[in-house]
C-alpha cells in the first residue's frame, strides 16, 4: 500500500500566498514523482481551483459603508433682528450647498423685528433642505417673532420646560399703538399672516391666531396636543432618533430624513457677527453713541488729553456700526447732536439756562425719535436711559458752567489784574508828581489825578507798565 504525501506550500508561496494566481499556485505544490495519480490529482485540482478563483475574481469588491449626510446646526439666542435673520440665512443656503439631511434651528428668542422676521420666513418657505425648529434649551421660548419663524418651519421640537406663545405686536413706543385704527390693523395683518404659516404646515390655525389676538402662551405639552409643535425632545441626541425617518414636504418633493447616526456640524456667528448681534440693541446703540460723543468733546476741549479722545472714537464707530442694523430717524440724530451744541454754547454765552433747559428737551425728544417707528415689533430706546443720560449731560454742563461764571466773577489775585482794587498806603505825596506807594507789602510807582498826601490809604485803578494809578481810598482799611 502506497500512501501519498500531504502537499506543502514552498518557496514564495510560503510567505504570500495572496499574491499568486491558481496556476501559480498550483505549481507551487510539490507531488512525488513516484505518485501514480499524480496526473488525476492535478487534474482535479484544476478542474476545482481555477472555476473557484474566476467567480471569487468577478464577484464585486464590497461596498464600502456609505456616510450620512450631516446635519447642520445653529444656535439662535437672544433678539430676532438684521444680523440673527442675516445668520439664519446664510445657514440655510449653506445647509443647502452642504447637502445636508437638515438644518436645526435651536432658539430662544423673546421677538424682533417685522422685517427681520418677513426675512426669515420668506426663506425657510423657499428652502430646498429641511428646517427644524428646536425651541431649547429647558426654560427656553419662542416668543413673538419667534412664533411666526417657528411655525414656518417644516418640523417643529421643543425641549422640556420651554414654552411659544404671546405674539401680539406692539408699537415703537412699546406700549398701544398711537390710534386704534392702526392697532386694528397691524393686528389682522399679523393674524392673517400667522394662520397662513400654520395652515401650510399643516399646524393649528386657531390657536396660532390666538397666540397674536390674545397673547395666549403655552407649554411644551400643550403645544403637542394642541398640534403647534410635532414632538418634544429632552436633548439633541433624542431629537436625532425622533426625526430618524420622518417624511417632510419640500416644493420639490418629499424627503426622508436620516439622522440617527449622521455627523453634526454646528455653525457659529463669525466674531463680526457676535460683536454686531450685541451691540444691535437699540438702547446700547444708543449709549454708545453718546459715550463717543462725550469722549470727542473732551478731547476738543482739553487737546492731549489721549484717552478720551481714543475712548470716543472707538465708542462712536461701534456706534455706527450697530446703527447701520437699525432703521435709524435722521431727526433723532439731528436733535442729539443739536442738543449737544446747544450745551456747549452755555458754557460760552450767558442764557441763564434757557440753553441748557433747550438741550435736555431736544437730547430727550431725540433718543426717543432716534429710530424710525416699525409697525409690529418694537425697536426703541428705553425712556429711562433716555432721560438719564439728558440728565446727567445738563448737571455736567451746568456744573461747568457754574465753574466757568464763578472764575470770570472772582478778582484776579495775581498779575497785574490782581492789583487792580488793591488798597495801600502813599509812602510820600503823589500829585502832581510821581510818588510811591506801598502795595501788598511791595513798592510801586504811582500817579494820581489829584493830590495825595503821604500817609494817606489809597486803592489801586489801573496798572501801565510799572506805574500804579491810585486814589485815596475811601475804606481807610489797609491791606
Amino acid at each position: 500500500m502506497v500512501s501519498a504525501t500531504r502537499p506543502t506550500l514552498h518557496g514564495p508561496a510560503q510567505q504570500e500566498f495572496g499574491c499568486f494566481s491558481p496556476s501559480q499556485w498550483l505549481h507551487c505544490i510539490e507531488i512525488p514523482k513516484w505518485s501514480k495519480h499524480r496526473v488525476k490529482l492535478m487534474r482535479y485540482l484544476r478542474s476545482i481551483l481555477i472555476p473557484t478563483a474566476l467567480l471569487l475574481a468577478a464577484a464585486p469588491a464590497p461596498a464600502a459603508a456609505v456616510e450620512e449626510a450631516p446635519v447642520l446646526k445653529i444656535v439662535i439666542n437672544g433678539d430676532i433682528n438684521p444680523v440673527s435673520a442675516m445668520f439664519i440665512v446664510q445657514s440655510i443656503h449653506a445647509a443647502e450647498k452642504l447637502g445636508c439631511t437638515c438644518l436645526i434651528v435651536q432658539m430662544d428668542t423673546p421677538g424682533g423685528l417685522l422685517e427681520s422676521t418677513k426675512t426669515i420666513v420668506k426663506e425657510i418657505l423657499a428652502a430646498k433642505v429641511p428646517v427644524v425648529m428646536y425651541v431649547a434649551p429647558s426654560g427656553s421660548g419662542a416668543v413673538s417673532a419667534g412664533v411666526f419663524i417657528t411655525l414656518a418651519c417644516h418640523v417643529v421640537a421643543m425641549a422640556e420646560g420651554t414654552n411659544i406663545g404671546a405674539a401680539h405686536p406692539v408699537s415703537a413706543g412699546g406700549g398701544a399703538d398711537t390710534t386704534r385704527v392702526m392697532n386694528e390693523k397691524v393686528t389682522n395683518y399679523a393674524s392673517a399672516w400667522i394662520r397662513s404659516l400654520a395652515e401650510k404646515r399643516g399646524r393649528n390655525p386657531e390657536w396660532a391666531e390666538q397666540a397674536v389676538r390674545k397673547s395666549v402662551s403655552i407649554t411644551e405639552k400643550e403645544a403637542l396636543e394642541k398640534k403647534i409643535i410635532d414632538l418634544i425632545a429632552r436633548d439633541e441626541t433624542a431629537l436625532l432618533e425622533a426625526l430618524d425617518g420622518r417624511t417632510v414636504q419640500l416644493d420639490d418633493g418629499n424627503r426622508v430624513l436620516k439622522t440617527r447616526n449622521a455627523p453634526v456640524i454646528t455653525r457659529e456667528m463669525s466674531w463680526q457677527h457676535r460683536i454686531l448681534y450685541k451691540i444691535s440693541n437699540p438702547t446700547i446703540a444708543y449709549i454708545l453713541l453718546m459715550l463717543g460723543i462725550y469722549g470727542l468733546f473732551f478731547e476738543l476741549s482739553n487737546p492731549g488729553a489721549i484717552v478720551p479722545g481714543v475712548a470716543g472714537g472707538i465708542f462712536i464707530i461701534l456706534a455706527f456700526f450697530a446703527l447701520q442694523t437699525l432703521p435709524v430717524n435722521t431727526a433723532g440724530l439731528l436733535l442729539i447732536l443739536f442738543s449737544i451744541l446747544l450745551f456747549v454754547l452755555e458754557v460760552k454765552v450767558t442764557s441763564y439756562g434757557v440753553l441748557t433747559i433747550g438741550g435736555i428737551i431736544s437730547m430727550f425728544l431725540g433718543a426717543i425719535m432716534l429710530f424710525d417707528e416699525t409697525p409690529g415689533f418694537s425697536v426703541r430706546v428705553d425712556w429711562r436711559v433716555a432721560l438719564t443720560f439728558a440728565l446727567v449731560t445738563a448737571a455736567f454742563f451746568i456744573f461747568a458752567l457754574g465753574m466757568a461764571l464763578k472764575a470770570r466773577l472772582t478778582r484776579p489775585t495775581t498779575g497785574q489784574e490782581g492789583l487792580i482794587g488793591a488798597r495801600g498806603i502813599a509812602l510820600d505825596p503823589i500829585s502832581p508828581h510821581e510818588g510811591t506807594v506801598k502795595i501788598l507789602g511791595e513798592i510801586w510807582k504811582a500817579q494820581s489825578a489829584q493830590h495825595i498826601a503821604a500817609g494817606t490809604p489809597v486803592e489801586v485803578l489801573k496798572v501801565e507798565g510799572l506805574v500804579l494809578t491810585v486814589a485815596p481810598s475811601p475804606d481807610q482799611t489797609v491791606v
